[in-house]
């Protein structure tokens, strides 16, 4: 299909307040229907197309370790093909990213495609927020699947207000991962949500520091999802105190140092007042 106006994702999709407030007392939402079948199906093939071109770790599911069963994970594909551009630059959603937080505007921290394979292994728990050296609580994640996903297919999962604490202290993620926060969710009696069923076009969004998972692709479907990382415009580089934040400010930051604006090439202003 090609790429008529209709498909710009440029228009205002009304943010309800009930959204917002789940949003940042949960430090989750879900939004349905913002982007249409018809939507989606313009963008689908240049977006898996992208994917593929990119994926990293092509052995069989059985060789690979728990991360890399997890989904087959390729990112910033919006500098490599032009139509997966206009998806991640969309309006539309940096602003619904931007009225979450409550922030005038917001810029591109990186777009990821999360491709669950048939038969993929679960995504251990985490917080994205470990690996990114922002100076700001103001981080958000849309995950938009691109085909219809039931229960049993992975759909992501949340736990509600964990990201009012912060840093939770667990490692990066993987099995070591899965076992803390599993602990940690039952002696902090955490509750977890999933918004599973999921059709195309929904998306959720959560904060950078909101725990979540997903469990195994039990189908013989792909989990075709991607997702949009956006922070506050005139956020600041944090701390560099750790390998991962080294490497992620070198990969998407423009190798911006500690205190200096986050505002590199790879980070366009998507969405101001």
């Amino acid at each position: 299909m090609s790429l008529a106006a209709g498909t710009a994702l440029h228009d205002v999709h009304e943010v309800g307040r009930d959204a917002i407030d789940d949003y940042r007392t949960k430090g989750h939402t879900v939004l349905r229907g913002l982007a249409s079948q018809s939507e989606i199906d313009a963008y689908l093939p240049a977006i898996s197309d992208a994917t593929f071109r990119i994926r990293g770790d092509e052995r069989p599911l059985a060789e690979r370790d728990t991360y890399g069963k997890a989904f087959i994970q390729s990112m910033n594909l919006w500098t490599i093909d032009d139509t997966v551009r206009r998806f991640v630059f969309a309006r539309r959603f940096a602003r619904v990213a931007a009225e979450l937080m409550g922030v005038s505007g917001v810029r591109l921290y990186h777009d990821q495609a999360l491709f669950k394979e048939p038969g993929g292994g679960l995504t251990p728990w985490h917080q994205d927020q470990v690996y990114w050296p922002l100076d700001t609580d103001n981080t958000i994640t849309m995950w938009m699947p691109l085909v219809d996903v039931p229960s049993d297919v992975g759909s992501v999962e949340f736990v509600s207000g964990s990201h009012r604490s912060g840093d939770l202290g667990g490692t990066a993620i993987g099995d070591d991962s899965q076992r803390f926060f599993n602990r940690l969710i039952a002696e902090q009696r955490y509750t977890t949500q999933s918004y599973a069923p999921m059709r195309a076009g929904d998306a959720t969004f959560h904060s950078g520091w909101t725990l979540h998972g997903a469990p195994a692709n039990e189908t013989q479907t792909m989990r075709c999802v991607m997702t949009i990382i956006y922070f506050a415009d005139g956020t600041r580089v944090g701390a560099l105190d750790n390998p991962m934040r080294e490497d992620d400010a070198r990969q998407w930051l423009g190798s911006r140092r500690t205190g200096e604006l986050a505002d590199g090439p790879l980070n366009p202003l998507l969405w101001s007042v």
